[in-house]
Formats: C-alpha cells, structure tokens, sequence
C-alpha cells in the first residue's frame, strides 16, 4: 500500500498505560481505586436523577449543565471552610473531568515556556506524556536511591514550570508541607503544581500556600478518596488569577467539559463527609496492617502515605511474583522500567482482599 502523505502531519507520542482491566471474579489491587462503594448518598441521588428524567417533568439531561459547575464548587467550599475557614471562594476553585483533565489543562495553560517542566524520574507517568503531547520542553531529575526526593534539586534548577506528586507515586513517599514551600519560595517565576490525588490517605495538604503564595496550583480527585474513579471528577485551587487562566483555556476548548449528573453525584459525595472520614480511616487501618505482614514475608518498602504500598522482596524478583498472583487471579502492578523494575505497587483493597494477598504471597514464597 502506498504510503500515506497524511500521516507526516500526525502528532506522535507514546500514550500513558493504564493498569490491566481484569474481567470476571478477581482481587483487582493495581489501580489504586478504593475498595468502598461512594457515599450511599450517591446512589440516592442517582435514583432521583433517573426518576427526574423517567417523569419528564424536570429532565436535566436535555439540557446543557451549568459551565462552571456552581453546586459542586458550592459544595466543594463549605465541607472545606471548616478546614480551612474563610480560604476558598469560587475564584479560587477549578473542577474538571477527574484530575487527568485537571492538570492537562494546567500544563497547556502554565507551562508554554522554552524552558524546560521538571518533575521526578520516577512519578506519575502521565506527566511526561503530556509534556511530549504539548511539545514541552521537560527534565525528569532522579530520586534518591530510597525514592525520596533531593530538594535541592528544585531550588536550584532553570525551569518553566514544576510538578511535585505529594504523596508521590507510584512510591507512596510523602514531603511535608514545609518542603514543599521551600519550592514555591525558590520558584518565584514559575508556577508550581502539587499533585495530591492521594493526600487523603495520610498527608497534610499544602492548600493554605494559595492564600501566601500566587504560583502554586493545587490539584486533587475524588477517584481515590471519595470512591468515584468512575465519575471523573476533579479539582485545582489556586490564586484567582491563576484560575481565571485556567478558565479561559478550558473555556476555549470545551465549555461544558463536567455533564450534569457528576455535577450533581459530587456534590452530595462531597457534603457526606462523616462516610468520607470512615472511609479513609479504614483503608489506613488496612494498609499499616497490611505493611506489618509484608515486613514478615520479606518486603522492603518505604512509609507510604498514599493508599497503596509500592514493595520490592528482598530475594524473589518482582515480575515472577506479579506473574505468579495473577495466575491465582489477584492483579498488583508491575513497571519494566529501570529503577523499579523490582518493584511491586500494591493498592490497598479490603481487609479480605489484603488477608488473600498475603495467604497467596505466602504460598507463592514458600514454594520457590
């Protein structure tokens, strides 16, 4: 077949891949979802949601939703003013299709610079695939030898923008917010974005800096906290005037990025914050639990702060490991990458599912 002269004109970029997608009855801990349903209040809405558009009489989905999605930011601004009171207003918050669309957003919007983004060797993949998506400049600058970072390294390094993944993953390590500070303050003429997807889980947020500082973004989900990976929603908080930016670029591309019923599940997701609190405090409990018995099989990992544990065994390669508990149907994650290809990422799932993961690393160990 001749060559196509059309595809000199493609835009060619190696894709994020995600975790495998098993089918069937199996114990899926390789994507870092939480093992909880959402909020029953969640299914409650959806019922009248579904009997609103089943009547007729006040159907929502014929119409387009609120651009700016006010009843979640609503919502979003009086769970977080107990917190944190009086620092969020509605200039101050952007939502988005789960966190990915978050900070895509955010890199096209703060990051068109000659110089180059810096970020972690080893962190969320997405971050470089968006980079080679907008054709950023970008410097990955390694982790120490236990995966934590060096900070130095971002106080002294020529950037056009940085993105610190806290807690990062896929290690689970955690810098408090006085590290991250000294970023912001050494980066005056860049914006800094703190990714805290999995903050939840242990970590102190660094929010209060937007109220100090105008060059920091914070972003978070409702994927792993909340239980709603499925409904895609996301959130920054930041300086009014870096919102605003941000707006326009979404503004630009898709006015109507967030459709009406995750407008309206997120909401009540988040005002049910006593379901929230127990939640959280269960896959906690489940994952310093699970961290004991790994240490008595012979793991070694650092103390995540995330909801996951990224291990490497001290005489039994990770990739025969991950292959020997997907043949009992139970799926961790595996990078062939250098640095932590023996390395195993392992989310925290019930405390059922964590009690057959260990059984079955037992019997996978004890029969090498």
């Amino acid at each position: 077949m001749q060559t196509s002269k059309w595809e000199e004109k493609v835009r060619r970029v190696t894709p994020y891949i995600a975790g495998e997608q098993p089918k069937g009855n199996v114990i899926k801990l390789n994507t870092n979802e939480n093992p909880y349903p959402p909020s029953p209040m969640v299914a409650t809405r959806l019922y009248d949601l579904a009997q609103d558009e089943l009547d007729g009489v006040s159907s929502k989905l014929r119409k387009y939703p609120n651009m700016d999605a006010e009843n979640l930011v609503d919502a979003i601004i009086k769970v977080y003013d107990r917190q944190y009171p009086g620092l969020l207003d509605f200039d101050r918050i952007f939502v988005g299709v789960g966190s990915d669309d978050v900070l895509f957003t955010a890199f096209m919007t703060f990051f068109n610079s000659d110089k180059p983004i810096i970020f972690p060797d080893i962190t969320y993949s997405f971050y470089d695939v968006w980079a080679e998506v907008h054709r950023f400049p970008y410097k990955m600058l390694p982790l120490k030898d236990d995966f934590l970072f060096d900070i130095n390294d971002y106080l002294n390094t020529e950037n056009g923008g940085i993105v610190i993944a806290n807690p990062n993953a896929p290690t689970g390590e955690y810098l408090d917010p006085g590290q991250i500070e000294r970023i912001i303050k050494a980066n005056p003429g860049s914006v800094v974005i703190v990714d805290e997807a999995y903050i939840d889980f242990g970590g102190t947020s660094c929010l209060p800096f937007i109220d100090k500082y105008d060059n920091v973004l914070i972003v978070q989900t409702f994927s792993k906290s909340r239980s709603l990976a499925g409904l895609r929603i996301g959130m920054a908080f930041g300086d009014a005037k870096l919102i605003k930016y941000l707006k326009d670029i979404k503004f630009s591309i898709n006015s109507y990025t967030m459709n009406h019923p995750a407008i309206e599940l997120a909401t009540v997701a988040v005002l049910d914050t006593e379901y929230f609190n127990e939640t959280v405090a269960k896959v906690i409990k489940t994952r310093e639990w699970t961290k004991e018995k790994l240490k008595e099989l012979g793991f070694k990992f650092g103390d995540s702060k995330a909801n996951f544990i990224f291990a490497s065994h001290a005489s039994v390669p990770a990739v025969e490991i991950f292959e020997k508990l997907k043949e009992k149907d139970i799926y961790v994650r595996h990078w062939n990458k250098p640095r932590i290809e023996n390395y195993l990422r392992i989310s925290i799932g019930t405390d059922e599912e964590m009690k057959e993961l260990i059984k079955a690393l037992d019997v996978i160990l004890k029969e090498r």
